[in-house]
C-alpha cells in the first residue's frame, strides 16, 4: 500500500554566510577529490565504468532505497543544524537535526515513471559516433562512453523507442553527429515527453553549422518522414519539434522551438485538473509523485481563505493551480515565456480566475512586488526552484516582507545550492546584506521520493517565523 497525505502527516509539526572554508577544509576537500579519481579504471568495460560511476541503489529493494534516501537527507538537516550553529543559532534538535525529519514517501509508481527523458549523440560501446543514449565516464577522465537506455528501470518503453528510431535515423543519414560544436556535425540530442493520456513529443536539437535554408528544409523534410511513414511512425508521435541550435542549451525565445508534425502542446492531468505542456516548459516527471507531493504541500500550507499564495518558479502553475481552492489569489511566477502562456492557458481551462502570472527572473519580478506590498491578507510562499537554488535578491526580498510568515521550500538537491538559500533566510539579520526581516526557522522537513532507482530525493523543508 502506497503511503499518501493526510492530516496524520502533520502531526509531528511543533508550536527558527558561512565564512570561507579554512585550509584545513579544503585539504579534505582536494583528498576527496582524488581518491574518487582513483577509483576510475582507463579502459575497463562500459559496464565496470557504471558500476564505478553510479551509485548501484537500483539493485537494492525498493524499502531499502527509501532506507538510504532517508539517511542521506538526515545527514543534510544535520549539515543544516551544525552551519546554523555557526551563525551563532541555537539550531540543533533531537539527532543533532534542524528540525523533525518524516519518513520519506514513497513514489507510487516504481518503475517508468518518467515523463521526460533527454538522450545524447555520441561514440556508444562499439565506437559508433551515432550512437543515442545516456553518457557514462567523465570528460576529465576522457572516458564518455554513450550508453543505449534499454537497461534503464525508470525510462518508460515508449521513450526508448522513440531513442531507437531517433538512433536509426541519424544511422541512415549523411550528416555527422555534432559531438563537439567545433568539429562540426549536426545531429544532437532528442527530448521525449509523454503523459498518462498516451501522448508523446519528440525534440530534436540540431546544429546548423553553414548549412543554408534549402539544406536545412530537406533534413526536417527527411526526418518528418521518417517518423510519419517511415520506420518511425510506430512511435505514434504527438508532436515533433525541431530546434537549430548553436548553443548547449537554447530558449525558444532564442532559437524557437519549429513544429514538424502534429499538435503543439501535449496535455497531462493532475489532481482532477488538465495541464497543457509546451516542449521547454518545466512538468515534475514523476506524475504519481507530483499527486502526492502537492497534495501535501496543500497540508503543510495551512492557508486559509483570505491566504495569498506566491508560486515562485512557477512552471506551467500545477502548484498554485492545486490549491486555487484553498486560497484568496494566487500569484505565479516564472522565467520561461512559453511555460506562463501555459499557466493561463491552464487556469482558464480549468475555470480558475482567483491567478495572476507573470513572466520573468524572479529575482526582477519579486523585489518589485513585495516593494510596494500593502495588502492586508497574509502571504505564504511556495519555491520550487531548479537545482541553481534562488537569486539572493529573491531571498531578500522574501526576508524583508512581514506578511510572508510560511515558506515551503520544495528541493531536489538541497545539499548543492539549495543550503545556500537555508542559510540566508535563517541568518540574523544583517543590515549590510540589506536583510533586515526576522529570520525564518527550519520547522519541518518531508522527503518524497520523485526518482526511484536514482540517489535523487525531493526535499520539502518549511520554514516559519
Amino acid at each position: 500500500r502506497h503511503l499518501r497525505p493526510s492530516s496524520a502527516l502533520l502531526s509531528s509539526l511543533p508550536g527558527q554566510g558561512r565564512s570561507l572554508p579554512t585550509e584545513k577544509t579544503a585539504t579534505k576537500w582536494k583528498e576527496k577529490k582524488k581518491a574518487r579519481e582513483g577509483c576510475r579504471v582507463p579502459g575497463c568495460s562500459w559496464e565496470e565504468r557504471l558500476a564505478n560511476v553510479v551509485t548501484p541503489l537500483w539493485r537494492l529493494a525498493y524499502q531499502e532505497q527509501l532506507q538510504v534516501k532517508y539517511e542521506s537527507q538526515r545527514k543534510i538537516l544535520q549539515t543544516l543544524a551544525s552551519r546554523l550553529e555557526d551563525l551563532g543559532i541555537a539550531a540543533q534538535k533531537p539527532g543533532g537535526l534542524c528540525c523533525p525529519l518524516q519518513p520519506v514517501v514513497p513514489s507510487p509508481v516504481i518503475n517508468g515513471y518518467r515523463n521526460k527523458s533527454t538522450f545524447s549523440v555520441n561514440r556508444g560501446p562499439d565506437g559508433n559516433p551515432k550512437t543515442v543514449g545516456l553518457y557514462v565516464g567523465t570528460g576529465r577522465a576522457r572516458n564518455i562512453v554513450c550508453v543505449k537506455a534499454n537497461h534503464m528501470e525508470n525510462i518508460p518503453p515508449k521513450h526508448k523507442q522513440v531513442a531507437q528510431c531517433y538512433e536509426e535515423f541519424i544511422r541512415r543519414s549523411p550528416l555527422d553527429p555534432c559531438i563537439l560544436f567545433h568539429e562540426g556535425g549536426h545531429w544532437r540530442e532528442l527530448v521525449v515527453r509523454t503523459t498518462s493520456c498516451g501522448q508523446t513529443m519528440a525534440i530534436i536539437t540540431f546544429h546548423p553549422q553553414e548549412l543554408g535554408q534549402e539544406a536545412l528544409a530537406t533534413q526536417k523534410a527527411l526526418l518528418k518522414g521518417f517518423f510519419t511513414c517511415g520506420p518511425g511512425r510506430v512511435c505514434d508521435l504527438t508532436s515533433l519539434y525541431f530546434q537549430e541550435s548553436t548553443m548547449t542549451r537554447c530558449s525558444h525565445e532564442q532559437s524557437p522551438f519549429q513544429l514538424l508534425h502534429g499538435e503543439p502542446h501535449i496535455f497531462e492531468e493532475v489532481l482532477g485538473l488538465k495541464f497543457r505542456i509546451s516542449p521547454d516548459a518545466f512538468f515534475q516527471v514523476n506524475r504519481g509523485g507530483a499527486e502526492v507531493l502537492y497534495q501535501a504541500v496543500g497540508e503543510l500550507s495551512q492557508a486559509g481563505g483570505d491566504t495569498v499564495l506566491l508560486d515562485i518558479c512557477c512552471g506551467t502553475g500545477t502548484i498554485g493551480l492545486s490549491l486555487a481552492h484553498r486560497v484568496s489569489k494566487i500569484i505565479g511566477i516564472e522565467v520561461v515565456e512559453k511555460a506562463i502562456e501555459d499557466a493561463r492557458w491552464n487556469a482558464a481551462f480549468n475555470g480558475i480566475s482567483n491567478c495572476e502570472f507573470h513572466s520573468g527572473k524572479a529575482e526582477a519580478v519579486l523585489p518589485q512586488l513585495l516593494s510596494s506590498w500593502e495588502d492586508a491578507r497574509p502571504l505564504l510562499a511556495v519555491v520550487n526552484p531548479s537545482r541553481a537554488g534562488l537569486h539572493y535578491r529573491v531571498v531578500r526580498a522574501i526576508r524583508n516582507c512581514k506578511s510572508v510568515r510560511r515558506l515551503l521550500y520544495i528541493s531536489c538537491k538541497p545539499e548543492g545550492e539549495a543550503m545556500r538559500n537555508f542559510l540566508e533566510l535563517c541568518c540574523p539579520s544583517d543590515p549590510g546584506k540589506k536583510l533586515a526581516g526576522e529570520p525564518f526557522a527550519p520547522t519541518l522537513a518531508i522527503p518524497f521520493d520523485m526518482f526511484p532507482h536514482t540517489v535523487h530525493c525531493e526535499l520539502v523543508l518549511l520554514f516559519t517565523r
